[in-house]
């Protein structure tokens, strides 16, 4: 006999939102405060990597906390705005294309994120980076949350301010580099940029040499002043 369909949504359906419980439960422990640190840029072809810390007052969090890519710009830019005037401590960092190709990306985020930690205005006594690794030498305790901007709030706030200084970073690279731009694709590896990179070569020091396609095709960089890495 058939199994009846459920009119109940599908488990993958459900879109879950941050919370505040890792932190309410760390500062039970004693571990107060606590610092959310994301990063924004993994994945572009050119730029730095940005991370961001931040240690929300837990009497004034913002509304609309998510993941930032679960987020439009215009709700990102509003929610950098309130984060930056509500939370106890924000801190940002980067290590530009350069630092990425002396190490790699993995190492190049980490280092950003602490960095960003070590920024803050306020001693952090547990930090809650996303994703898979604690970056190391950090200032405090350091625990990793798989999907973290997804689960907790100050992760959340951290990845929002992380993705917006990035992009207004690759905007103010756009404005030097028109041929490119910067200012509509942030880097990554849209159709419009990697023809742009066909056509008048990689910019040296902004372009990340230790990417495809630029270690498969050989691809030499053009200098162009005006840009000596974002750091």
């Amino acid at each position: 006999m058939a199994r009846a369909r459920s009119d109940s949504p599908l488990l993958f359906e459900i879109v879950e939102k941050p919370d505040f419980s890792f932190e309410t439960k760390a500062m039970a422990e004693g571990l107060w405060p606590v610092a959310g640190m994301d990063e924004a840029g993994r994945g572009p072809l050119a730029g730095p990597v940005v991370a961001a810390a931040v240690i929300l007052d837990p009497a004034n969090i913002p509304d609309g906390l998510d993941d930032s890519k679960r987020l439009n710009h215009l709700q990102r830019e509003a929610l950098f705005l309130k984060i930056l005037g509500s939370a106890l401590g924000v801190s940002m960092a980067s290590v530009s294309a350069e630092g990425i190709d002396g190490s790699n990306i993995l190492k190049a985020s980490l280092e950003a994120m602490r960095r960003a930690l070590a920024g803050l205005p306020i001693q952090a006594k547990l930090a809650l980076a996303d994703g898979r690794d604690v970056p190391p030498g950090l200032l405090c305790e350091g625990r990793a949350l798989i999907k973290g901007d997804q689960r907790s709030q100050s992760i959340a706030a951290a990845s929002i301010v992380a993705k917006v200084m990035r992009d207004r970073m690759m905007c103010g690279c756009g404005s030097h580099h028109e041929r490119y731009g910067f200012e509509v694709h942030m880097g990554y590896a849209t159709v419009r940029h990697r023809t742009a990179i066909e056509a008048h070569g990689p910019v040296a020091r902004l372009h990340r040499a230790s990417f495809a396609p630029f270690r498969l095709g050989g691809i030499e960089a053009a200098e162009e002043e005006g840009f000596a890495g974002i750091d």
